[in-house]
């Protein structure tokens, strides 16, 4: 296999995701049409980045051939999908009380669901498996984002009044961040593989003569390289997402929920 076969050949369309994007930014267009050019672009970016995870040569080299790219996938539906997809909502405010402080989702449950789908994957029975059946595969695949929108829901959810306090949301992203770079950490300088499948010879597109000898990714270089994909543009994400909510603690009147827009 050459580089052109791999980045040209390996491009898949999935019925049941094309019919699923295509639904919602046909829903998307026909509710706002252009109206909400900021939820619109975010819609496009969960589409795409869903799309690139799924149909692109990296979900093609994450079944079995190289863990560097089964992170990268994994970051796109943890990481970039859910909160990508949340945004392209209307903002809402639900009916209040007067006088009641705004009802806010509760952090841990969701906190948890978030890192847990970064560590629990990543447990070796777990990862090998997902390397080499389509049917853990696609539960993969599908709990990842389901994990990843619970995590930024209270950050970036729809209802404002649900969302946590900012200064919370900072603590909320910032140990989130710390769980990330340690499991980055650990899985890049391991000196075990971490996920076995990968470093064994299985390689269903016969793309390992390419990848080991002209591109120089070998076993241990490839665990180390995914092991930096989910440490520094993972945190990279929980600091604009920090930055984001410390401009928005000074940007909004304290004490007040910004009118939805």
């Amino acid at each position: 296999m050459t580089a052109r076969d791999l980045l040209l050949d390996t491009w898949t369309c999935p019925t049941a995701l094309v019919l699923l994007l295509l639904a919602a930014l046909g829903l998307h267009l026909r509710r706002w049409g252009l109206a909400a050019p900021r939820r619109t672009l975010a819609l496009l970016g969960a589409a795409t980045a869903a799309f690139l995870a799924l149909a692109s040569p990296i979900a093609a080299l994450a079944r079995g051939t190289l863990f560097s790219a089964h992170m990268l996938q994994h970051m796109l539906l943890a990481l970039v999908v859910p909160p990508l997809s949340l945004l392209a909502l209307p903002r809402t405010v639900g009916p209040t009380v007067v006088g009641a402080a705004p009802r806010r989702t509760s952090a841990v449950v969701p906190w948890a669901m978030g890192v847990g789908a970064m560590w629990v994957w990543h447990a070796p029975a777990l990862c090998n498996a997902a390397a080499t059946s389509d049917a853990v595969r696609a539960l993969q695949n599908v709990s990842l984002p389901v994990m990843g929108a619970a995590f930024w829901w209270p950050i970036v959810g729809p209802r404002l009044d649900r969302r946590l306090p900012d200064l919370v949301a900072v603590a909320y992203l910032f140990t989130a961040c710390v769980a990330c770079t340690i499991l980055g950490i650990s899985i890049a300088l391991s000196p075990v593989a971490v996920c076995a499948a990968y470093g064994h010879g299985l390689d269903p597109l016969g793309a390992l003569p390419l990848v080991r000898g002209r591109w120089g990714l070998t076993a241990g270089v490839d665990q180390q390289l995914g092991g930096l994909l989910m440490w520094v543009p993972g945190c990279t994400e929980y600091a604009i997402a920090i930055l984001a909510v410390v401009a928005r603690f000074y940007g909004a009147p304290h004490g007040k929920i910004q009118e939805a827009s």
